[in-house]
């Protein structure tokens, strides 16, 4: 429920009815008269005090200005750089002889203090949203306006490498939770002026700044249009993180598959925005996601293209096995053991069987049992302090592994199966869309244990109809698969040369084909000597 303020009286409507999409029209709504800034400061001073009351670390501070005028300095302690504070305002405006021009004042205070980013504040919403940015309002006697400077200063974390997309060779860059540093970052890959920003807030409370990122002449125009409307309906009382943000604007929310790419690398959200994606930058978190994306995308990493053709090529096939034996090697195995004995060759069968004969559960207890205990280890690893969680994932596995062998409740071959299985989940690039593999090796091997091979089979045939109906902001999530696209197979299966990529990849709607000349193909007969 929204809090409403009771004192004073004055201003008692003015953030009752204050949603995100205020700040979100091409218009801004005329302020409401009772949420415009007063001529009286000392009636502004206690207007304000009474929203941030046992706000201790919001500072009045009152001066004069010449040893004249009174007016206060109003900032937030923590968000504002207290010594910019004395050098640029305080220090140079208790030497000014008094501001005398009301029409004159803005250009006044310019020429005074020594800071380019000085704008007019008119009402208490801009006050309240200016300190709350860090940026110190100076509101002065009998002028009914005020006036913020760009002096907005708080810790950061250092630029470095993102853990969990490492390269070997490549930019070492990722984003940071500042949103400011993360534009800079990426207008320092893409330095032309097509490259555009359009920013908004949402949030009632956290008032998070989101933006979102484009090439102009690149992307289709419907696109924008489309993320602008989904980010507009949002109206929640906050924006912690850009999971947030994806939750209310995916096609599916019900489908295990990520239908938005996240990302920390600067040099992968760069390449998006080349081939005509758009990316959403959210303030406080170093994850910048990507829209549209599809089922391929997931499967590529960022050092497929800093390596020679064919070698990329040879591991994107090898993450393809991967997704094979992460969804499907625990159901085979479990589907063979229980109803298709035929299929293992004898002396294989022989040795399986002798394995199994302490066993006293069925196959499929014990690899959902086993699949159990692994997420358990795995999770555990991730949830301990650094030093501590790698240690624990192996030793955990390799002896509870062993003893449950030994104690006969397990067998052998169980046990490698699963390992290997986590291993190659392991394999696939995005951390979320190997989760969804997770999740679903459950239900398959329900209905391997079950239905046998049949099982697997309707499984696989679900999944693959899920994966055809999806679509991430009118793409189809197979594309270019399904539907085929023969022209748009070049960075599917396949990394081919750079120079082979004269044209984008198709999105929705109008966009810039070409993205380099034809015919760079290296050699004596292509322009060598």
């Amino acid at each position: 429920m929204r809090s409403k303020w009771r004192k004073p009286k004055k201003i008692q409507s003015l953030f009752q009815n204050q949603t995100s999409t205020d700040s979100k029209e091409n218009k801004a709504p005329s302020p409401k008269p009772e949420d415009v800034l007063l001529d009286d400061l000392n009636e502004n001073i206690t207007n304000l005090n009474s929203i941030y009351e046992n706000c201790p670390d919001v500072i009045f501070h009152s001066f004069l200005i010449g040893g004249k005028e009174k007016a206060v300095l109003i900032y937030i302690e923590g968000l504002t750089d207290a010594e910019g504070i004395n050098d640029t305002i305080l220090s140079p405006l208790l030497k000014e002889s008094g501001v005398q021009n009301s029409e004159n004042t803005s250009s006044n205070l310019k020429q005074k203090i020594s800071n380019s980013n000085i704008s007019t504040v008119e009402t208490y919403t801009d006050v309240i949203d200016q300190i709350s940015s860090g940026n110190p309002v100076i509101l002065i006697d009998q002028k009914g306006e005020g006036f913020s400077v760009g002096l907005a200063k708080w810790e950061k974390r250092a630029i470095e490498e993102p853990s969990a997309e490492s390269v070997i060779r490549g930019p070492r860059e990722g984003f940071i939770e500042s949103i400011g540093v993360n534009i800079a970052l990426l207008r320092r890959k893409i330095k032309s002026p097509k490259f555009k920003i359009k920013k908004m807030t949402i949030g009632r409370l956290t008032k998070t700044s989101v933006a979102v990122a484009y090439i102009d002449e690149v992307v289709d125009q419907n696109l924008i249009t489309e993320v602008e409307n989904r980010l507009n309906r949002i109206d929640v009382d906050g924006i912690l993180e850009s999971e947030y943000i994806e939750e209310f604007i995916e096609d599916n929310p019900y489908s295990p598959f990520p239908q938005v790419l996240n990302s920390e690398r600067v040099d992968v959200i760069s390449s998006y925005l080349l081939e005509g994606h758009v990316a959403i930058i959210t303030d406080g978190t170093p994850f910048v996601l990507v829209a549209p994306t599809t089922f391929y995308s997931l499967m590529q990493a960022s050092e497929d293209y800093y390596q020679r053709p064919i070698i990329s090529t040879f591991i994107r096939w090898l993450r393809f096995l991967f997704i094979v034996i992460s969804l499907l090697l625990p159901s085979l195995y479990v589907a063979v053991l229980s109803y298709h004995h035929e299929m293992v060759p004898t002396a294989l069968l022989i040795s399986m069987a002798a394995s199994r004969e302490p066993i006293p559960f069925p196959a499929l207890i014990e690899a959902i049992s086993m699949e159990i205990m692994f997420e358990i280890l795995r999770e555990a690893g991730i949830r301990l302090p650094k030093q501590m969680g790698a240690a624990v994932s192996i030793v955990g596995a390799l002896v509870i592994g062993q003893a449950a062998v030994e104690a006969g409740i397990v067998s052998a071959p169980m046990v490698m199966v699963v390992a290997v299985t986590g291993i190659a989940s392991f394999g696939i690039p995005r951390y979320n869309a190997g989760m969804a593999l997770r999740l679903l090796r459950f239900p398959m091997l329900i209905l391997a244990g079950t239905l046998g091979l049949l099982g697997i089979m309707l499984g696989v045939i679900m999944i693959v109809t899920h994966l055809c109906t999806l679509r991430s902001f009118g793409v189809p999530y197979l594309s270019p698969i399904a539907p085929m696209k023969g022209s748009e197979m070049k960075d599917v299966f396949f990394r081919l040369p750079r120079w082979a990529y004269s044209s984008r990849p198709h999105l929705t709607g109008d966009y810039n084909k070409y993205r380099q000349a034809p015919d760079q193909k290296p050699g004596p007969t292509h322009g060598g000597e």
